[in-house]
């Protein structure tokens, strides 16, 4: 990991701990859950906000007031609200993205759950990510929560990440292999 990556990771799992603790003493994790997620949605469907939150061109109250109004439009809790606003007169906010994820990760953790990101060819149908699912739980001994992607160079089948596994049965890397021992022979 590089140096700015790893002190980037560093603030925001000290601003994640704080607020996970937080909203573990005020039994509101659920709502926590639900902030991280929309933090996460918005930060995935806006491009200006990324920018807004890494710019330096934007002074401290700019980010306030933004981020602020972003809040509220998502209706996030007035504890995240808070913690929104203290990053933003700190300069904090370039590691909101790291934020979420370390937020995600403390309630999986706290729920007994593990996250698989699922990258496929098509998109999972409800019957497909059930069985799926049901079949990562079976295996972790853990309750699955699916992260699922569409790449169509995939050709067919799945590549499933759960921590530091990964089962990737994915047309593209089966013909891959093909192709490295056709080399070996020719």
């Amino acid at each position: 990991m590089s140096e700015p990556a790893s002190i980037s990771s560093g603030i925001a799992a000290r601003y994640a701990t704080a607020v996970f603790d937080l909203a573990r003493e005020a039994g509101s994790l659920q709502t926590l859950e639900t902030d991280a997620d929309a933090l996460a949605g918005a930060l995935e469907a806006s491009a200006d906000l990324r920018d807004m939150i890494a710019s330096p061109i934007y002074g401290r109250e700019e980010q306030a007031a933004a981020i602020t109004a972003v809040g509220r439009r998502l209706g996030l809790s007035e504890l995240m609200l808070n913690t929104l606003a203290l990053m933003a007169s700190k300069r904090r906010l370039f590691v909101l993205p790291q934020l979420v994820s370390a937020l995600r990760a403390m309630i999986a953790a706290e729920k007994g759950e593990v996250t698989a990101e699922v990258v496929s060819a098509k998109a999972l149908t409800k019957a497909q990510s059930d069985a799926l699912s049901k079949s990562l739980k079976a295996r972790f001994g853990k309750t699955v929560k699916l992260q699922t992607s569409v790449d169509e160079s995939l050709i067919g089948g799945l590549i499933v990440k759960v921590g530091s596994k990964m089962i990737d049965t994915s047309i593209r890397s089966q013909l891959a292999a093909l192709q490295n021992a056709m080399k070996e022979v020719g």
